[in-house]
């Protein structure tokens, strides 16, 4: 009953509707699908845009008569006569043309696509690129993206983690939907509570990201949006098991009620309930127990007065052990019971978007976006108690028009956000309730050919952060054909939940403790940092083949953090930073087409990440200083049926030396050495929309020795589960199938 009460409450907005003068939707005439990408322009003139995940865009409006042209590759190219401003809702008819060099950087229908007119720089990765993947959760999605790197965060519940510029995930802003959504007490294990094949795409946005989406972004954003019932399959399911024991399960199903409602129905249940201890430690090498995840929407658009909406409502139960897996002998004396570990997690969702396109003015609209969720996790690590309580309620109105003409476009809007927290450590309370108000203004320059700009300002005022301003920059310059040349700077602002963010900490035999400077967070103070970067993308062609280089470079300067010390043994300091701590990252990356169906893209990265801690200035602990990243993909098609075909993917992954803290095995700080990975997958797909699909992972073997510190004396002050560098569990390899419809 509470939860239907505070659901009523509960209304969200879609990010924004057409910011120009006309707007429209473009999907392909065979599939029904949404066409991402297609460049949209007035003849004879320079004025284009091209169209978003959802096939959805906005292009400003010139003296009508006028002819819009429609470009997509493997499309024919459109012309239509617009006379009076409407909704444009146009198919395309799919055929075999040349490249757009000037609109995406890969070929038709391309997997990860960047463009070269936003001043952002903003990757997008759609379901295909996501089925590489196979199944699972959206931590498990980024595996063949280099823009983010996935290790496991400890050697006992088998999560993964992710980071991007140097830096853990608590520093980025990940949504759902442009919602916040892993954030607080989600912050350990919420990628795992998104499943993919639930997500129709993901857009990750490098640096300062957008004002109107909050102040908690440093590093970038990463956006997931999930499949809408009116573009997705109607019929959907994907089965997989994986020789560990693992068991998935997917569902989807879409219907169209009437003319202007629709709605979808998911379902998602994991299971693992086979014990493996590959490396002898008596330890599990990963977790057994399952997972149930339900969501139901209703969308409601209806193109002619101009309104669009989405209730969404979502339920996740689970439950997982893990820890020792011996059997005491009965000759064998022990003072304690086997070191085990249970958390168990309830978490519900509700949300609804709404907005509306003033029918005379196309350039105007707003949006509403209110959410509620309520999470809970019980949890016990040996003998250590962790519990966290979180209600979340979080509201954004948004204004979008013009100023004087089409080119000068402003958003504008309030935020407003209440979290209570209650928690539970060891038998110490930890109670708290946040809440902010805030303001914020964007607006954005679009010049296509030339140069375009995003300045961004919001002013909030939190009962614990106090009253403060987050500017937001980026700008983007085409300094000649194919290219693209983008500046960002912005500051971010954070709370500080060490607990939450930091559950590893719970896997230690470690003391803790929290060196207080009477701050608002557990005695310490909130977080905040200056993030700059540079990028440049560069398309070329080569032998006929289309490619594009990337150049990034970003550094993360904090002014305050919360820093996480492991430096001396036997304990874990947690404290507010005294001078200087920053990230840097330069990554280059190419995407090049060898043949019609055979890709390559690789990528460099180096990192320099430093922190002041208070026994001096060290690298941060469990961070690469190199990385590179090769994926290979490849088609065999049937030449009667192209949809009978052979998709063969391959992925390397090579990490560098990694510096440990200091702990029980040697009193000084020493490196771990660098390693490789081999991923690959391999899927049959039929002209039935059936697919099976076999993966391996980690080909070579390749494990790390002795993860668990002091593993025969678990509740001892030098066990340590937490110092993970490498994979725990070895080979794996994997079996699945997956059906849609469209009918």
């Amino acid at each position: 009953m509470k939860h239907f009460l505070l659901f009523l409450f509960t209304i969200t907005a879609l990010r924004g509707y057409s910011q120009e003068v006309l707007s429209g939707n473009v999907s392909s005439l065979e599939t029904g699908g949404p066409a991402e990408g297609v460049a949209i322009y007035w003849k004879e003139t320079t004025l284009g845009t091209v169209s978003d995940v959802n096939g959805d865009f906005e292009i400003p409006l010139i003296k009508l008569p006028a002819q819009l042209v429609f470009q997509y590759l493997g499309y024919q190219t459109d012309t239509l006569t617009i006379r009076e401003p409407r909704f444009v809702d146009h198919k395309l008819r799919e055929i075999q043309v040349e490249a757009l060099d000037e609109v995406v950087v890969s070929k038709t229908k391309a997997s990860i696509q960047k463009t070269y007119f936003k001043p952002r720089n903003v990757v997008s990765i759609s379901s295909d690129e996501l089925l590489k993947a196979a199944c699972c959760n959206l931590s498990e999605s980024f595996e063949t993206n280099p823009a983010i790197d996935v290790n496991f965060s400890d050697a006992i519940t088998g999560t993964k983690q992710i980071k991007m510029l140097g830096l853990s995930s608590p520093y980025l802003l990940i949504t759902q939907e442009n919602i916040p959504m892993v954030r607080g007490a989600s912050q350990a294990y919420g990628l795992t509570f998104t499943p993919g094949p639930w997500v129709e795409s993901i857009q990750i946005t490098k640096g300062a990201g957008s004002v109107t989406n909050g102040f908690e972004s440093i590093t970038g954003q990463i956006n997931t949006e999930l499949f809408k019932p009116t573009t997705s399959d109607r019929r959907y399911f994907n089965l997989y098991r994986s020789l560990d024991g693992r068991n998935e399960f997917n569902l989807r199903l879409n219907t169209v009620l009437n003319e202007n409602w629709s709605a979808s129905v998911f379902a998602h249940a994991n299971q693992r309930s086979r014990e493996n201890d590959r490396n002898g430690d008596g330890f599990l090498d990963a977790p057994t127990g399952e997972q149930l995840n339900l969501l139901g929407r209703l969308q409601y658009t209806n193109a002619q007065s101009g309104w669009v909406g989405f209730l969404t409502l979502r339920y996740l139960e689970e439950d997982r052990e893990s820890g020792e897996i011996r059997i005491q002998a009965p000759n064998e004396l022990r003072i304690n019971a086997p070191w085990l570990s249970q958390w168990i997690t309830n978490r519900f969702d509700a949300s609804l978007k709404t907005g509306y396109v003033f029918p005379l003015r196309t350039y105007q609209s707003f949006g509403l976006q209110l959410s509620y969720s309520d999470h809970s996790q019980q949890s016990n690590y040996g003998n250590r108690v962790y519990d966290i309580e979180h209600d979340s309620f979080y509201g954004n109105l948004l204004f979008n028009s013009i100023f004087g003409n089409t080119l000068n476009v402003f958003k504008t809007g309030i935020t407003g956000a209440y979290d209570r927290f209650e928690e539970v450590v060891d038998g110490s309370s930890y109670s708290r309730i946040d809440h902010s108000i805030g303001a914020f203004f964007e607006y954005t320059y679009n010049d296509i050919d030339t140069w375009s700009l995003i300045l961004g300002g919001r002013v909030d005022s939190h009962n614990r952060l106090g009253a403060f301003f987050t500017p937001r920059l980026n700008i983007r310059y085409t300094p000649w054909e194919r290219s693209a040349l983008r500046f960002s700077v912005g500051q971010g602002r954070k709370a500080s939940n060490i607990f939450a963010e930091n559950q590893s900490l719970f896997f230690t035999g470690r003391s803790i403790s929290i060196e207080s400077n009477n701050g608002e967070f557990y005695g310490l103070g909130p977080e905040r940092a200056t993030n700059y970067g540079l990028s440049f993308l560069q398309g070329f062609s080569l032998f006929n083949r289309q490619g594009d280089l990337t150049f990034d470079f970003y550094r993360t300067q904090f002014i305050d953090q919360v820093v996480v010390d492991w430096e001396t043994i036997g304990q874990l300091r947690f404290y507010n930073l005294e001078g200087r701590s920053i990230a840097e990252n330069l990554q280059i990356e190419m995407n090049y087409e060898l043949s019609k169906d055979l890709n390559l893209r690789w990528a460099y990265k180096t990192y320099r990440v430093e922190t002041d801690y208070i026994s001096g200035r060290l690298e941060r602990p469990l961070t690469p200083k190199n990385r590179f990243f090769a994926n290979l993909d490849f088609k065999i098609k049937s030449l009667k049926n192209p949809e009978n075909q052979w998709r063969f993917d391959l992925t390397y992954h090579h990490i560098g030396s990694q510096r440990l803290p200091s702990n029980s095995r040697d009193g000084n700080n020493y490196f771990a050495q660098g390693y490789g990975l081999w991923n690959s997958q391999i899927t049959r797909a039929f002209k039935t929309n059936f697919e099976v699909y076999m993966g391996f992972e980690n080909m070579t073997n390749f494990k790390q020795e002795n993860p668990i510190v002091a593993s025969d004396d678990p509740f001892g002050s030098n066990f340590d589960a937490s110092l993970i560098y490498a994979p725990v569990f070895g080979r794996m390899s994997y079996l699945g199938l997956r059906w849609n419809s469209k009918n």
